[in-house]
């Protein structure tokens, strides 16, 4: 059942937990129903519609998570491979994965097509990349799902270009691993910088 917390309270409770469960709240078919959701109603500059994602449940996120393994041990040394790999057996521990890529090819058609904002589009899409990370983030906590955020890109691209049938067009961004939490946030009291030197306000009433 989706959850009847409020949206601003829901934002207000966003976290991050590393440790997690191989084990889901939801149904699969819940997971996936936030995923589109996402794809389809989260905002995008002149709705050119540019974010990807790959959803990865079960053994499919535990075999990501080998290959980036895989990945890495070929790059580091022995010391620093083992310190990463604890970091990559805690995400692997988890129950799903979310790939979130930009589509290279869709940008590049709104570039043409808008000439005047040609070099605004990329960044652009790293802004709805972004809201599409926070939309289902939010969404998969309100489920009660602990979730973290990784970027682990560009080491493992070609690995799950080849893996997933990822086309060569759109580029990695980041990795969101979830799970049911077997403890709290990784930040219990979260600090905040004063607001009054982050927010300006002008003509309220």
């Amino acid at each position: 059942m989706a959850s009847t917390k409020s949206f601003a309270q829901a934002v207000k409770d966003r976290r991050t937990y590393y440790a997690l469960s191989h084990e889901s709240t939801i149904p699969d078919s819940r997971i996936q129903e936030i995923v589109k959701d996402a794809i389809l109603h989260t905002p995008s500059a002149f709705n050119s519609q540019t974010s990807r994602a790959v959803v990865l449940l079960g053994e499919e996120h535990t075999k990501m998570w080998d290959i980036t393994a895989e990945v890495y041990k070929q790059q580091l040394s022995e010391e620093k491979f083992n310190h990463a790999n604890q970091r990559f057996q805690g995400f692997r521990a988890g129950y799903g994965t979310i790939l979130f890529y930009e589509d290279t090819d869709s940008v590049r058609e709104f570039q043409n097509k808008f000439k005047t904002y040609e070099d605004k589009f990329p960044g652009w899409s790293e802004q709805t990349n972004g809201m599409h990370q926070f939309v289902i983030w939010t969404a998969l906590e309100t489920e009660g799902l602990g979730v973290n955020l990784q970027h682990y890109n560009p080491l493992i691209d070609v690995r799950l270009e080849t893996e997933y049938k990822v086309p060569p067009t759109w580029s990695l961004k980041a990795q969101m691993v979830f799970g049911k939490p077997t403890s709290g946030p990784a930040v219990q009291d979260k600090e905040f910088k004063p607001v009054e030197e982050r927010m300006k306000v002008y003509g309220a009433k």
